[in-house]
């Protein structure tokens, strides 16, 4: 009779409470300096700007994110607020120390961004790939490698490598964003290729040839973006060993390279294993240790990995055995839902915003407990109807 009685009461009349003592935020629009901090160069961000907000300026961001990097809902919620802000947190400037204390003269060190779902991977990655274009990394970014196996645009037989399948249109994209990326730093760096490749009876691309002329003859001509791309990963590895270059490697959704199922097809109807993809090992490569002058950015996400492969985040269950032993050793960090500082600052940037309008006192609690201090979950719960 009571359960009855309450499943009757109007909406407005539930209201959830605190047991605990913790204070309501304020339902005063807050200061912007109390949401925000003005120093834009990531370098120096610091324990003292955690749980604030920091703008990327809108010419970064469209050489940086324009062909993917930023989720689909937190662009959406950029370009209602008019501007693309990122919380500055622990996992990020982690990173960050360790890049900036790290010899780069040793072995590429590999770190694996890990949480659950919803809690801030990608945007910690764009936070540390916006510290590697300010200070002079060359970007070799995959914004989400899933996509080449669970959504790929075409297929066709690869006509270098007997047995393998080619991704033309995923890879020539991906030759775009890197060129996008790294359209300021490429002429400065003056990088040339160290030996003759060759396309076809026609076509050649000669020792001597700048990487800029490499990356445009797999754009134009597709039907060799694959094998332009391994050959341009490999050249960039032996001029960062050379130290001719430094480069930061930032790859989204990592697992993705380790799980059996996919969604690409060969002739014969059968899927295709990611080991017999073209992408699958210049990537694999450029995530080994057998180089110098780089840093690789890794996350492993469930969302990336294959249908009944989602029950934990952890690593070595992403990963498998095969990818855990090939990123073996590495540094784990973990990303984590907001914790109370970051809570509050994300309210007040929406109320700061005038997105969260109905402040009443409590309100903050309730969106607390609904979202489990979930980033993602929370934008939802904040999101228009």
């Amino acid at each position: 009779m009571f359960i009855r009685q309450i499943s009757r009461l109007p909406p407005k009349s539930i209201k959830l409470y605190s047991t605990s003592a913790e204070p309501a935020i304020s339902t005063k629009i807050p200061k912007s300096s109390e949401v925000r901090t003005n120093e834009g160069n990531t370098s120096k961000h610091s324990s003292n700007n955690l749980g604030k907000y920091y703008q990327i300026p809108n010419e970064d961001k469209k050489i940086l994110f324009s062909h993917g990097g930023l989720p689909k809902s937190f662009e959406k919620q950029a370009k209602t607020f008019g501007e693309t802000c990122l919380m500055v947190r622990q996992p990020a400037l982690e990173v960050i120390d360790y890049i900036k204390s790290s010899n780069l003269n040793k072995p590429t060190v590999r770190y694996v961004l890990y949480g659950d779902d919803g809690v801030g991977k990608s945007l910690t990655m764009a936070h540390i790939i916006h510290y590697g274009y300010q200070n002079g990394f060359l970007l070799l970014h995959a914004p989400w490698v899933a996509n080449w196996y669970k959504r790929p645009k075409e297929t066709a037989n690869s006509t270098s490598m007997e047995g393998f399948i080619d991704l033309p249109f995923d890879a020539a994209g991906w030759l775009v964003h890197f060129k996008t990326q790294n359209a300021k730093l490429l002429p400065t760096l003056d990088l040339k290729t160290t030996k003759d490749y060759v396309w076809s009876k026609r076509e050649t691309t000669p020792a001597g040839s700048t990487l800029l002329e490499l990356i445009e003859h797999g754009i134009a001509r597709i039907k060799f973006a694959s094998d332009t791309i391994a050959a341009l990963i490999s050249e960039l590895k032996q001029h960062a060993t050379g130290g001719k270059c430094k480069i930061m490697v930032a790859m989204d959704g990592y697992n993705a390279f380790f799980h059996p199922i996919t969604r690409v097809i060969a002739d014969n109807k059968a899927k295709v294993h990611p080991s017999k993809v073209t992408l699958t090992q210049p990537f694999l490569d450029i995530t080994n240790y057998d180089w110098c002058n780089g840093v690789c950015i890794l996350s492993v996400d469930k969302l990336a990995a294959s249908e009944g492969n989602r029950e934990s985040y952890l690593p070595r269950y992403l990963l498998e055995k095969e990818g855990f032993e090939h990123l073996d050793p590495f540094v784990p960090i973990r990303v984590d839902n907001f914790n109370e500082k970051e809570f509050k600052s994300c309210i007040d940037y929406y109320l700061d915003r005038r997105w969260i309008q109905n402040n009443e006192p409590g309100f903050d609690q309730e969106l607390k407990y609904l979202s489990a201090s979930n980033p993602f979950r929370l934008m939802n719960i904040c999101a228009p109807l």
